[in-house]
C-alpha cells in the first residue's frame, strides 16, 4: 500500500512538472509571436480558441506522449504585422535537410511582397505539409514538421496532421474530421447583413455606388451599406459578393435614371462651442473621406517625381490658340492631359486596376480630372482622352468647370475612370503626392509653372545657363500593379511628350 502511494505521488508530481514546463514553453514562444520578426511564432501555431494557452499546452503534451519521436508542428508565421495569409512560393530546404539559425527555410508570398522564412534554432525538416505553389494558407496553419535528430525523420513519412493541430473551429466539435486543405477566407462582406436603407421606397446610396452597381449588374437594394446612417458607398458595391438570386442580368431602369445628388447634400450650419466651432460635413464629403481613407489603407503607395521643361509646350499652346481663334483659349492643362493619355501607349499597365487575382489593363484612357474645392470637389471623367484632340478635351474640361460653378451636375461627375490627374499649380504648389482612388493604379499631380535657371542645352550658345519655364509632376503608383521601373518608364514618356509636344500628333 505504501509503495502504491509513493507511485501515485510520483506520477502526480511528474504530470504537474510536465504541465508547468509546457506552460513555460508556451509562454516563451507566445511572446515571440507578438514580435514582427521573420520567424515569430514558428514553433506553435496560433489558435483563436486558446487565448489562455491551454489548447497549445495540450498539443505540446500530445506531441510528448504520442507514438512519434519528439517533434514540432510549425505553423505559417506572420511575417508582417498585417499578414493574415500567404502562399509558399518555394522551399529552400527539403525533407531530411538540417537547418540552423539564419537559414532560409522557404519563401512566402504575401499580398505585398515575397518574404523569406528564416530559422532561429537548429533542427531537421521531417515532413513538409504545404507544398510550394499550393493555395493560400492562413497564418498558423501547419506547414512542416521539425525534429531534433536526423534518425527521427523516417517516422514521419506518412504523418498526417491531426484535427487538433490545425486552428480550432469556432464551435467545439471534437468528432469532426480535419479538413483536407485550409479553408478559404470567408467571402461574406464585412458590412452588416441588414438590407439597404430606403427612404420613401428609394435606396440611399451614393451616385458612384449606383454607377458601379449598374456597370457590374448588381441589384443595389440587396447590398448592405457601411456609410453614414447605412448609406451605400462605392466600396460596398466593389466588395459585395452577390448570391445567385441577387444578381441581375441587365441594369434596372431605376439605375439608368440615377443622377448625382451632391447639390442636395448641403452641410448644416456651423455649431459654435467653447473655444471651437464644428462644421458639419455633407454626405458627399463624408463619402469622399471614406473612400480616400480606404484607398490609403489598402493601396501600397509609392511616389515618383520629375521636373519637366515647358518651353516647347508653351510655344505650341500659343500656336494652337491662334489657330482656333480668340474665343477659345487653350490651356496648358489640356495639353498635359493629352500627354498623360498618350503616355499610356508606351506603358499600358499604368492604365490598369488591381482585381485581386488579375491585373486588368483598359483599352480606353478615361481621365478623372479634379475640379472644384471643399464640398464642391468633383472628379468628372473625360472619356477616351488618347483618341480625342486637344480642342475636344478643352471643351469637356471647360464644361465640367462650368457645371461645378452652376451646380448642374451630370452622371459623369460620379463615374470612375482609369486614371486621375490634378493640377495644384494655381495655388503656387510646387509638388504634391496624391492619393490613388481605388480601383485605379496611378494618380498624377501637377505643380506650378515657374522660371528657373537651368544648364543650357544649346551647343551653339555661349551661355552656360539659361532661363526656362519648369514644372514638377509627381506620380503616385500602386506597387501591386506598377512597380518602380514601370512607373519610371511612364514618367519618362510623359516628360518626353511635354518637352517634344509634336509627338502628341503621332
Amino acid at each position: 500500500r505504501r509503495v502504491n502511494q509513493y507511485c501515485n505521488t510520483a506520477s502526480t508530481m511528474f504530470r504537474r512538472g510536465l504541465q508547468q514546463t509546457g506552460t513555460r514553453v508556451v509562454g516563451r514562444l507566445g511572446q515571440s509571436s507578438s514580435s514582427s520578426g521573420p520567424v515569430a511564432n514558428h514553433f506553435l501555431q496560433r489558435s483563436p480558441s486558446s487565448a489562455n494557452g491551454s489548447a497549445t499546452v495540450s498539443s505540446v503534451l500530445r506531441a510528448w506522449f504520442s507514438s512519434y519521436p519528439p517533434h514540432e508542428v510549425v505553423g505559417l508565421p506572420a511575417l508582417s504585422p498585417t499578414m493574415e495569409a500567404g502562399t509558399i512560393s518555394s522551399w529552400n530546404k527539403e525533407e531530411g535537410d538540417t537547418f540552423g539559425p539564419g537559414d532560409v527555410i522557404c519563401s512566402v508570398e504575401t499580398d505585398k511582397a515575397t518574404v523569406d522564412f528564416e530559422a532561429q534554432d537548429d533542427g531537421v525538416i521531417a515532413k513538409i505539409l504545404a507544398p510550394a505553389g499550393s493555395e493560400e494558407i492562413g497564418v498558423g496553419v501547419p506547414i512542416m514538421i521539425t525534429v531534433e535528430e536526423e534518425d527521427s525523420v523516417a517516422a514521419f513519412k506518412d504523418y498526417v496532421v491531426e484535427a487538433a493541430a490545425a486552428p480550432a473551429p469556432a464551435a467545439p466539435a471534437p468528432a469532426s474530421p480535419a479538413p483536407a486543405a485550409p479553408a478559404p477566407a470567408p467571402v461574406a462582406p464585412p458590412a452588416p447583413a441588414a438590407p439597404a436603407p430606403a427612404t420613401g421606397g428609394r435606396v440611399v446610396a451614393s451616385p458612384l455606388a449606383h454607377m458601379i452597381a449598374k456597370d457590374m449588374g448588381y441589384d443595389i437594394s440587396s447590398i448592405p451599406g457601411t456609410g453614414p446612417d447605412g448609406r451605400i458607398i462605392a466600396a460596398d458595391v466593389r466588395e459585395f459578393v452577390p448570391s445567385a438570386t441577387s444578381t441581375v442580368s441587365a441594369p434596372s431602369s431605376e439605375a439608368t435614371t440615377a443622377a448625382p445628388a451632391q447639390a442636395a447634400m448641403a452641410a448644416g450650419a456651423p455649431i459654435p462651442g467653447s473655444g471651437f466651432t464644428d462644421y458639419p460635413l455633407s454626405e458627399s464629403a463624408k463619402e469622399v473621406a471614406a473612400r480616400l481613407a480606404q484607398s490609403k489603407r489598402n493601396v501600397p503607395h509609392y511616389y515618383l517625381t520629375v521636373d519637366v521643361s515647358m518651353d516647347a509646350l508653351l510655344e505650341l499652346r500659343k500656336e494652337l490658340s491662334a489657330a482656333v481663334g480668340e474665343d477659345t483659349n487653350l490651356g496648358v492643362y489640356e495639353l498635359v492631359i493629352k500627354a498623360a493619355a498618350k503616355s499610356m501607349k508606351a506603358v499600358p499597365s499604368a492604365n490598369g486596376s488591381w482585381m485581386e487575382s488579375v491585373v486588368r489593363v483598359y483599352d480606353s484612357v478615361d481621365m478623372n480630372v479634379v475640379v472644384g474645392t471643399g464640398d464642391k470637389l468633383y472628379t468628372p471623367v473625360i472619356r477616351d482622352c488618347a483618341g480625342k484632340g486637344v480642342k475636344s478635351i478643352s471643351d469637356e474640361l471647360n464644361a465640367a468647370v462650368s457645371a461645378v460653378e452652376s451646380g448642374e451636375l451630370t452622371a459623369e461627375f460620379a463615374s470612375m475612370g482609369t486614371f486621375t490627374i490634378m493640377n495644384l499649380g494655381m495655388y503656387g504648389i510646387k509638388s504634391c503626392a496624391p492619393i490613388i482612388r481605388e480601383p485605379q493604379a496611378c494618380a498624377l499631380a501637377l505643380g506650378t509653372l515657374e522660371n528657373r535657371i537651368v544648364p543650357s542645352d544649346d551647343p551653339d550658345s555661349e551661355e552656360i545657363y539659361k532661363e526656362s519655364v519648369m514644372m514638377t509632376a509627381t506620380l503616385s503608383c500602386d506597387h501591386r500593379v506598377v512597380d518602380g521601373a514601370v512607373g519610371a518608364q511612364w514618367l519618362s514618356a510623359f516628360k518626353s511628350h511635354l518637352e517634344s509636344p509634336s509627338t502628341l500628333l503621332l
